[in-house]
Protein backbone atom coordinates (compact mmCIF):
# COMPACT_ATOMS: atom_id res chain seq x y z
CA UNK A 1 0.00 0.00 0.00
CA UNK A 2 2.66 1.89 0.30
CA UNK A 3 2.95 2.77 -3.62
CA UNK A 4 -1.01 4.24 -2.97
CA UNK A 5 0.15 8.14 -2.80
CA UNK A 6 -2.77 9.51 -4.23
CA UNK A 7 -5.07 7.71 -1.95
CA UNK A 8 -7.55 10.58 -0.01
CA UNK A 9 -9.22 7.69 2.31
CA UNK A 10 -8.26 4.83 4.27
CA UNK A 11 -10.76 3.23 6.20
CA UNK A 12 -9.70 0.27 7.83
CA UNK A 13 -11.67 0.80 11.18
CA UNK A 14 -13.42 -2.68 12.72
CA UNK A 15 -11.69 -4.99 11.67
CA UNK A 16 -9.14 -7.65 13.53
CA UNK A 17 -5.85 -6.02 12.31
CA UNK A 18 -2.96 -5.76 15.23
CA UNK A 19 0.82 -4.61 15.86
CA UNK A 20 1.32 -1.11 15.77
CA UNK A 21 0.71 1.48 13.35
CA UNK A 22 2.58 1.65 10.06
CA UNK A 23 5.06 4.42 9.65
CA UNK A 24 4.71 4.16 5.88
CA UNK A 25 1.12 5.81 6.17
CA UNK A 26 2.19 8.90 7.10
CA UNK A 27 5.74 9.41 5.06
CA UNK A 28 4.00 6.90 1.54
CA UNK A 29 0.56 8.91 1.91
CA UNK A 30 0.53 11.94 2.22
CA UNK A 31 -2.46 12.97 0.04
CA UNK A 32 -4.53 11.29 2.95
CA UNK A 33 -7.83 13.63 4.28
CA UNK A 34 -9.41 10.81 6.15
CA UNK A 35 -7.63 7.99 8.07
CA UNK A 36 -9.73 5.71 10.29
CA UNK A 37 -8.41 2.99 12.19
CA UNK A 38 -11.00 2.65 14.61
CA UNK A 39 -11.81 -0.78 16.38
CA UNK A 40 -8.57 -2.70 16.31
CA UNK A 41 -6.25 -4.20 18.37
CA UNK A 42 -2.98 -1.78 17.76
CA UNK A 43 -0.79 -1.28 20.53
CA UNK A 44 2.34 0.79 21.09
CA UNK A 45 2.95 4.41 20.50
CA UNK A 46 1.34 6.73 17.74
CA UNK A 47 4.20 7.13 14.85
CA UNK A 48 5.18 10.91 14.49
CA UNK A 49 5.59 10.09 11.21
CA UNK A 50 1.52 10.94 10.79
CA UNK A 51 1.99 14.45 11.69
CA UNK A 52 3.28 14.55 7.98
CA UNK A 53 -0.60 14.12 7.11
CA UNK A 54 -0.85 17.87 6.72
CA UNK A 55 -3.96 17.53 4.53
CA UNK A 56 -5.57 15.45 7.07
CA UNK A 57 -9.54 16.07 8.34
CA UNK A 58 -10.20 13.16 9.93
CA UNK A 59 -8.35 11.14 12.69
CA UNK A 60 -9.88 7.96 14.18
CA UNK A 61 -7.37 5.88 16.02
CA UNK A 62 -10.25 5.12 18.91
CA UNK A 63 -11.08 1.24 20.32
CA UNK A 64 -7.39 0.27 20.03
CA UNK A 65 -4.60 -0.03 22.41
CA UNK A 66 -2.36 2.46 22.01
CA UNK A 67 -0.04 3.86 24.81
CA UNK A 68 2.62 6.54 25.09
CA UNK A 69 1.88 10.39 24.74
CA UNK A 70 -0.03 12.13 22.16
CA UNK A 71 2.90 13.63 19.70
CA UNK A 72 3.17 16.98 19.82
CA UNK A 73 3.38 17.31 16.48
CA UNK A 74 -0.17 17.17 15.99
CA UNK A 75 -0.36 20.74 15.76
CA UNK A 76 0.67 20.43 12.07
CA UNK A 77 -2.20 18.89 10.66
CA UNK A 78 -2.84 22.46 9.09
CA UNK A 79 -6.36 21.37 7.18
CA UNK A 80 -7.60 21.17 10.79
CA UNK A 81 -6.62 24.99 10.93
CA UNK A 82 -9.25 26.75 9.27
CA UNK A 83 -12.39 27.23 9.61
CA UNK A 84 -15.06 25.50 7.75
CA UNK A 85 -16.50 28.91 6.11
CA UNK A 86 -12.71 29.01 5.20
CA UNK A 87 -11.80 25.96 3.89
CA UNK A 88 -12.81 24.31 0.50
CA UNK A 89 -15.03 21.26 -0.67
CA UNK A 90 -12.60 18.53 -0.87
CA UNK A 91 -14.93 15.90 -1.76
CA UNK A 92 -14.99 18.05 -5.07
CA UNK A 93 -12.49 20.13 -5.44
CA UNK A 94 -9.44 18.14 -4.51
CA UNK A 95 -11.00 14.82 -6.64
CA UNK A 96 -10.83 16.88 -9.40
CA UNK A 97 -7.52 18.06 -9.19
CA UNK A 98 -7.01 14.34 -8.94
CA UNK A 99 -8.56 13.37 -12.09
CA UNK A 100 -11.10 12.08 -9.88
CA UNK A 101 -14.76 13.28 -11.08
CA UNK A 102 -17.44 10.11 -9.75
CA UNK A 103 -16.18 9.43 -6.40
CA UNK A 104 -18.97 9.10 -3.20
CA UNK A 105 -16.92 8.87 -0.12
CA UNK A 106 -18.59 7.19 2.52
CA UNK A 107 -16.67 6.88 6.09
CA UNK A 108 -18.33 5.64 9.78
CA UNK A 109 -17.31 8.21 12.26
CA UNK A 110 -18.54 8.36 15.97
CA UNK A 111 -20.04 11.63 16.69
CA UNK A 112 -21.47 12.11 20.07
CA UNK A 113 -21.83 8.58 21.33
CA UNK A 114 -23.25 7.26 17.34
CA UNK A 115 -21.93 6.11 14.73
CA UNK A 116 -22.67 7.29 11.76
CA UNK A 117 -22.45 7.15 8.13
CA UNK A 118 -20.82 10.53 6.34
CA UNK A 119 -20.77 11.14 2.83
CA UNK A 120 -21.35 14.85 1.34
CA UNK A 121 -20.85 16.36 4.92
CA UNK A 122 -17.50 15.03 4.95
CA UNK A 123 -16.03 18.58 4.49
CA UNK A 124 -17.60 19.68 7.93
CA UNK A 125 -16.10 17.09 9.18
CA UNK A 126 -12.77 17.94 11.17
CA UNK A 127 -12.42 15.07 14.10
CA UNK A 128 -9.37 13.63 16.12
CA UNK A 129 -10.77 10.93 18.15
CA UNK A 130 -8.28 8.99 20.23
CA UNK A 131 -10.67 7.74 23.03
CA UNK A 132 -10.70 4.01 24.52
CA UNK A 133 -6.88 3.77 24.25
CA UNK A 134 -4.35 3.59 26.62
CA UNK A 135 -2.41 7.27 26.40
CA UNK A 136 -0.38 8.63 28.86
CA UNK A 137 0.81 12.45 29.57
CA UNK A 138 -0.94 15.76 29.35
CA UNK A 139 -2.33 17.03 26.36
CA UNK A 140 -0.14 19.38 23.99
CA UNK A 141 -0.63 22.46 23.77
CA UNK A 142 -0.13 22.60 19.99
CA UNK A 143 -3.42 20.72 19.70
CA UNK A 144 -4.91 24.44 20.85
CA UNK A 145 -3.59 25.40 17.39
CA UNK A 146 -6.42 23.35 14.91
CA UNK A 147 -8.88 25.90 15.69
CA UNK A 148 -10.77 24.61 12.70
CA UNK A 149 -11.62 21.08 14.91
CA UNK A 150 -15.13 20.29 15.01
CA UNK A 151 -14.70 17.60 17.38
CA UNK A 152 -12.18 16.42 19.90
CA UNK A 153 -12.54 12.95 21.17
CA UNK A 154 -9.71 11.65 24.28
CA UNK A 155 -11.89 10.16 26.67
CA UNK A 156 -11.08 7.08 28.57
CA UNK A 157 -7.08 7.59 28.26
CA UNK A 158 -4.86 7.39 31.15
CA UNK A 159 -4.30 10.94 30.25
CA UNK A 160 -3.26 13.57 33.35
CA UNK A 161 -2.27 16.82 33.47
CA UNK A 162 -4.26 20.15 33.23
CA UNK A 163 -6.35 20.90 30.63
CA UNK A 164 -4.64 23.35 28.60
CA UNK A 165 -5.84 27.29 29.38
CA UNK A 166 -5.37 27.78 25.85
CA UNK A 167 -8.74 25.20 24.59
CA UNK A 168 -10.34 28.25 24.30
CA UNK A 169 -8.89 28.74 20.78
CA UNK A 170 -11.01 25.95 19.30
CA UNK A 171 -13.75 28.57 18.26
CA UNK A 172 -15.12 25.28 15.85
CA UNK A 173 -15.89 22.73 18.37
CA UNK A 174 -18.91 21.67 18.56
CA UNK A 175 -18.30 18.66 20.63
CA UNK A 176 -15.58 17.95 23.52
CA UNK A 177 -14.99 14.79 25.52
CA UNK A 178 -12.06 14.88 28.06
CA UNK A 179 -13.91 12.24 30.37
CA UNK A 180 -12.37 9.21 32.39
CA UNK A 181 -9.03 10.08 32.84
CA UNK A 182 -7.04 12.11 35.39
CA UNK A 183 -7.10 15.40 34.24
CA UNK A 184 -6.69 17.98 37.56
CA UNK A 185 -6.92 21.21 38.09
CA UNK A 186 -9.54 24.25 37.41
CA UNK A 187 -11.59 24.33 34.04
CA UNK A 188 -9.98 26.70 31.95
CA UNK A 189 -12.76 29.78 31.87
CA UNK A 190 -11.20 30.43 27.83
CA UNK A 191 -13.92 27.18 27.27
CA UNK A 192 -16.91 29.30 28.32
CA UNK A 193 -16.07 31.33 25.08
CA UNK A 194 -16.90 28.47 22.57
CA UNK A 195 -19.93 29.53 21.48
CA UNK A 196 -20.33 26.39 19.26
CA UNK A 197 -20.24 24.12 22.01
CA UNK A 198 -23.36 21.35 22.02
CA UNK A 199 -21.77 18.69 23.53
CA UNK A 200 -19.08 18.99 26.73
CA UNK A 201 -18.16 15.89 29.10
CA UNK A 202 -15.66 16.49 31.73
CA UNK A 203 -17.07 13.83 34.05
CA UNK A 204 -15.05 11.30 35.89
CA UNK A 205 -11.34 12.87 36.28
CA UNK A 206 -9.92 14.89 39.25
CA UNK A 207 -11.09 18.41 38.57
CA UNK A 208 -11.48 20.87 41.13
CA UNK A 209 -12.45 24.96 41.78
CA UNK A 210 -15.62 26.93 40.60
CA UNK A 211 -17.01 26.28 37.22
CA UNK A 212 -16.32 29.31 35.52
CA UNK A 213 -19.07 31.60 34.88
CA UNK A 214 -20.24 31.45 30.94
CA UNK A 215 -23.96 30.21 29.33
CA UNK A 216 -21.69 27.94 27.12
CA UNK A 217 -20.30 25.92 30.85
CA UNK A 218 -23.89 26.60 32.98
CA UNK A 219 -26.43 25.27 30.72
CA UNK A 220 -25.20 21.90 30.93
CA UNK A 221 -26.54 19.03 32.44
CA UNK A 222 -25.00 18.13 35.89
CA UNK A 223 -23.67 14.71 34.34
CA UNK A 224 -21.25 16.53 32.41
CA UNK A 225 -19.22 17.49 35.43
CA UNK A 226 -20.09 14.56 37.55
CA UNK A 227 -17.45 12.12 39.23
CA UNK A 228 -14.90 15.27 40.21
CA UNK A 229 -15.47 15.88 44.07
CA UNK A 230 -14.07 19.31 44.23
CA UNK A 231 -15.54 20.33 41.43
CA UNK A 232 -18.41 23.01 42.31
CA UNK A 233 -20.51 25.64 41.22
CA UNK A 234 -23.69 26.00 38.69
CA UNK A 235 -25.11 23.53 37.28
CA UNK A 236 -23.83 21.48 40.23
CA UNK A 237 -25.86 21.54 43.33
CA UNK A 238 -22.43 21.56 45.62
CA UNK A 239 -21.65 25.27 46.13
CA UNK A 240 -18.42 26.66 46.48
CA UNK A 241 -16.56 28.46 49.72
CA UNK A 242 -16.58 31.80 48.27
CA UNK A 243 -20.29 31.52 47.42
CA UNK A 244 -21.24 30.45 50.86
CA UNK A 245 -18.64 33.02 52.85
CA UNK A 246 -20.47 36.10 50.23
CA UNK A 247 -24.25 34.93 51.18
CA UNK A 248 -24.92 35.81 54.99
CA UNK A 249 -27.43 33.41 56.45
CA UNK A 250 -31.72 34.48 56.31
CA UNK A 251 -32.08 37.22 58.54
CA UNK A 252 -29.12 37.46 60.05
CA UNK A 253 -27.72 40.87 58.91
CA UNK A 254 -31.31 41.99 60.45
CA UNK A 255 -30.94 39.69 63.97
CA UNK A 256 -27.31 40.99 64.73
CA UNK A 257 -28.85 44.73 64.43
CA UNK A 258 -31.95 43.73 67.06
CA UNK A 259 -29.24 42.24 69.01
CA UNK A 260 -27.19 45.80 68.81
CA UNK A 261 -30.30 47.29 69.79
CA UNK A 262 -30.86 45.51 72.36
CA UNK A 263 -27.56 46.05 74.07
CA UNK A 264 -27.60 49.69 73.65
CA UNK A 265 -31.77 49.69 75.29
CA UNK A 266 -29.94 47.75 78.30
CA UNK A 267 -26.86 49.90 78.63
CA UNK A 268 -28.70 53.22 78.38
CA UNK A 269 -31.65 52.01 80.90
CA UNK A 270 -29.39 51.25 83.50
CA UNK A 271 -27.50 54.60 83.01
CA UNK A 272 -30.46 56.27 83.36
CA UNK A 273 -31.88 54.94 86.25
CA UNK A 274 -28.60 55.02 88.37
CA UNK A 275 -28.21 59.04 87.36
CA UNK A 276 -31.70 59.58 87.72
CA UNK A 277 -31.66 57.91 91.44
CA UNK A 278 -28.49 60.21 92.36
CA UNK A 279 -29.69 63.63 90.85
CA UNK A 280 -33.07 63.17 92.55
CA UNK A 281 -31.71 61.84 95.91
CA UNK A 282 -29.29 64.48 96.40
CA UNK A 283 -31.10 67.04 95.10
CA UNK A 284 -34.10 66.93 97.54
CA UNK A 285 -31.08 65.82 100.38
CA UNK A 286 -29.41 68.92 99.14
CA UNK A 287 -32.34 71.31 99.10
CA UNK A 288 -33.59 70.10 102.35
CA UNK A 289 -30.04 71.20 103.74
CA UNK A 290 -29.72 74.31 103.00
CA UNK A 291 -33.44 75.59 102.71
CA UNK A 292 -34.42 76.20 106.45
CA UNK A 293 -38.30 77.04 105.32
CA UNK A 294 -38.19 73.53 103.03
CA UNK A 295 -36.99 71.34 105.77
CA UNK A 296 -39.80 72.68 108.26
CA UNK A 297 -42.18 72.26 105.43
CA UNK A 298 -41.15 68.67 105.11
CA UNK A 299 -40.44 67.42 108.66
CA UNK A 300 -44.05 68.49 109.06
CA UNK A 301 -45.89 66.76 106.10
CA UNK A 302 -44.39 63.90 107.59
CA UNK A 303 -45.51 64.07 110.85
CA UNK A 304 -48.91 65.08 109.72
CA UNK A 305 -48.40 62.11 107.39
CA UNK A 306 -48.04 59.54 110.26
CA UNK A 307 -50.49 60.82 112.44
CA UNK A 308 -52.95 60.45 109.85
CA UNK A 309 -51.74 57.18 109.27
CA UNK A 310 -52.08 56.28 113.22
Amino acid sequence: MKKCQELILLDLGKNKLSGSIPMWIGESLQNLMILSLRSNHFNKTIPQNLCHLVKLHVLDLSLNHISGRIPSCIGNFSSMKKNEDEDTYFTTVDYYELGITDYDDQVFLTWKGTLSSYKSTLRLVKIIDLSSNKLIGEIPRQITQLNGLVLLNISRNNLSGQIPSEIGKLVSLDALDLSRNHFFGKIPSSLSKVDRLNTLDLSNNNLSGKIPTGTQLQSRDEASYEGNPELCGSPLLKKCQEDKEATPPPHLGDDRLENEDELIVTKGFFISLAMGFVVGFWGICFTLIFNKSWRYTSFKFLSNVEDWCT
